[in-house]
């Protein structure tokens, strides 16, 4: 069988809420909620690598490719999709930060927290108030405050309370955001426009399917702010099933560095629940 001949590509699975463009490549064509396209031999392998056993929306991604890869090209593509993932979207962007183990791998790259600092930003109003619920070591404070937000952070541990704190002075944010260390469920919490929450997924969460119920301190915080109709934004994982909060949009938050630029990072869900 010639090694330049065409492969198609059929992938199906993906949420509405994805973009496929970004996702897939812009080759892609949908037909009947399938995603579909012609790619070299290679390109098609490095696809169907890309997505093995991805989970988007409480399901795994289905690929199928026409004519099959040998054992081989399927080997190769896997070896380079694992060189690939090396090189992903970095936390920080300045020296001198802290972190600890846990904001090494759960910390939200630095461009995505400024992009998320500056949808905050567009709320109608001036300037915008963030909760960040459990805050950690800052990424999404350091990344709200430097797009002209003001913050509450509120960080339980008081060793990643510090390291917030740290960070921020690096960033020259210190003005900008107010460092809490304590439960937040247990505080008195101020007026403001937006609740931030990135709640622990845990090292081992399930990367087909992730629903509400496996996050209890979301479940919380959603229906905090329902009762107290208050605008939340979440982070969580890419598996996260939406239909388990049917009251949340979703949105698919894709990385920036060449290894994880067609990789969905993670979602945001947002709920703007009216005062009752």
């Amino acid at each position: 069988m010639p090694t330049d001949r065409p492969t198609l590509v059929r992938v199906s699975g993906v949420p509405s809420w994805v973009d496929a463009a970004r996702l897939l490549g812009p080759t892609f064509a949908v037909e009947d909620d399938v995603w579909q396209a012609s790619l070299p031999r290679e390109a098609a392998a490095d696809v169907a690598a890309r997505l093995r056993k991805v989970g988007l929306g409480g399901a795994l991604l289905s690929v199928q490719l026409r004519p099959r890869l040998k054992r081989t090209e399927d080997r190769a593509a896997r070896t380079r999709d694992a060189r690939a993932r090396r090189e992903t979207s970095p936390g920080w962007d300045k020296t001198g930060v802290q972190t600890d183990e846990e904001g090494r791998w759960s910390l939200t790259p630095y461009k995505l927290a400024a992009a998320l600092g500056r949808k905050a930003r567009a709320l109608a109003v001036d300037p915008v108030h963030v909760l960040d619920l459990g805050c950690g070591v800052g990424g999404n404070t350091v990344g709200f405050a430097r797009n002209g937000c003001r913050v509450t952070a509120i960080e339980r541990d008081a060793q990643r309370a510090r390291q917030c704190t740290h960070n921020l002075t690096v960033y020259g944010l210190a003005s900008q955001a107010h460092v809490q260390t304590g439960d937040a469920r247990a505080l008195t919490l101020p007026p403001a426009d937006l609740w931030w929450i990135d709640p622990p997924w845990g090292t081992d969460w399930d990367r087909t399917c992730t629903r509400l119920a496996d996050l209890p301190d979301l479940t919380y915080w959603r229906d905090r702010a329902r009762a107290e109709g208050q605008r939340l934004w979440a982070k969580v994982p890419p598996s996260f099933d939406p239909t388990s909060t049917p009251d949340a949009t979703a949105s698919a938050w894709f990385g920036h560095a060449p290894g994880d630029r067609h990789r969905v990072k993670f979602v945001v869900l947002t709920w703007a629940f009216e005062a009752p």
